[in-house]
């Protein structure tokens, strides 16, 4: 498709089901003399040739584009391409055309070729939703609905653009939460780096110093020392063990259900986090189905999504037994209630936009609030932990520093 002067407007072939296509950048000239430039996708050099002349366009330049690798696609990207397509739908560009301009301004070639991989699926007859539904890696149960909703009703851009709002606010809770919990994560590690550091390279000097005294060392001090002479010998074992520790757990984590259930309830009674991480739970559970009823979606099949986009299987288990309850002919509220996981002002904002009809306009307002809440709670997290990680370094530290200065105390009395 060209990008300047005045092409014919490309016609693509239909390629045969299960055909490989590449990406070609072109150069040339139209019937008029004037150069375009543009890329367009073919099985080879050969067929994109046989194209670009069936365009009247005598080719220059011809170079097939990389596509392939590029990093990793992030929840960002997704909702970066959502938001886009929702603006392109909108200002009225066609669904494929709107896959090629988003293709070529992303500068990630992995997000290129998913996004050609689904232009391809579109083109030869699959529907959006479909399309979307063979990439689970990237698009959720939650999204795929969202969209098949807005390919039914056909108000595709609308849901797109909610959808969008939606994934941007979700990131931004996450992003808060995991803020509030890397910085002390963070601190300590540096801490723990320092401290090896010290029990490494500066104790032993110490030691090499105070041997020359010929005097008895004190308690303390002999105690730091031989943490340093255990450490000088085993930081190797200590590594190991640590990095083996932390690759099992994550594998363990990754293949056992159980585990994960038993550190999601424990990350929710943890003194400090555990509040915090209720707070940005409960914004994204009623955010989340605030989103899919207001597209239409029915309840109980929305409550299908809502509680695996929590990212908890608490509120997952939580919310299967609302479903369950909801099945059965219960009323939300009834069924949010007998599961004791949500607050009291969550459940009646719930019974008043049951009985007022606007059940996705109360859970929407329940989500701001929350949000809002989670914003204040990783503030006053953040001014809370520098203290104690302030005194809990000056305690270690502290006492490291005066171990190894009582033998040049002691020294001076004596002289």
């Amino acid at each position: 498709m060209a990008t300047a002067g005045t092409a014919p407007k490309e016609q693509k072939p239909r390629p045969a089901r299960g055909a490989s296509e590449n990406v070609f950048a072109y150069e040339g000239k139209d019937r008029n003399g004037r150069v375009v430039r543009g890329e367009l996708r073919a099985q080879s050099e050969a067929v994109a040739n046989a194209q670009l002349r069936r365009q009247n366009i005598k080719v220059t330049r011809l170079r097939k584009q990389r596509t392939g690798g590029g990093g990793r696609i992030t929840d960002r990207d997704v909702t970066q391409f959502t938001r886009q397509m929702a603006t392109m739908l909108k200002a009225g560009v066609p669904l494929l055309q709107g896959f090629d301009i988003v293709g070529r301004g992303n500068s990630k070639p992995a997000v290129t070729k998913l996004l050609h991989e689904l232009r391809m699926e579109v083109e030869t007859g699959s529907s959006l939703t479909g399309a979307f539904a063979k990439h689970p890696k990237y698009f959720s149960d939650l999204y795929v609905n969202l969209v098949g909703a807005g390919e039914r009703g056909g108000v595709l851009d609308v849901l797109l653009e909610r959808l969008a709002s939606y994934q941007e606010k979700s990131l931004s809770t996450k992003a808060k939460v995991k803020k509030a919990l890397t910085y002390p994560v963070s601190i300590l590690v540096v801490s723990a780096i320092v401290l090896g550091v010290i029990m490494v390279f500066v104790i032993p000097a110490f030691k090499q110093v105070f041997s020359s005294f010929g005097a008895n060392l004190p308690t303390p001090t002999l105690v730091v020392m031989a943490m340093s002479d255990f450490v000088v010998k085993t930081w190797y074992i200590i590594v190991a063990v640590l990095g083996l520790s932390i690759w099992g757990f994550k594998r363990a984590y990754a293949n056992s259900l159980p585990l994960r259930v038993g550190v999601d309830k424990t990350m929710l009674k943890l003194p400090v986090f555990g509040p915090l991480l209720h707070k940005a739970s409960i914004a994204r559970w009623t955010r989340t189905l605030a989103t899919m009823f207001s597209a239409g979606v029915p309840l109980v099949e929305a409550l299908d999504s809502v509680g695996g986009a929590v990212g908890n299987h608490v509120y997952l288990n939580a919310t299967r037994a609302i479903q369950t309850s909801v099945s059965t002919g219960r009323s939300l509220t009834q069924a949010v209630d007998d599961v004791h996981l949500f607050p009291n002002m969550v459940i009646q904002m719930i019974s008043i936009g049951e009985e007022s009809g606007s059940l996705d306009s109360m859970l929407s307002k329940v989500a701001d609030i929350y949000d809002e809440e989670v914003d204040n709670a990783v503030e006053n997290l953040s001014s809370l932990m520098e203290p104690f990680i302030m005194v809990f370094l000056g305690l270690i530290i502290g006492s490291i520093i005066i171990s190894m200065y009582l033998p040049i105390f002691k020294l001076g009395e004596a002289v």
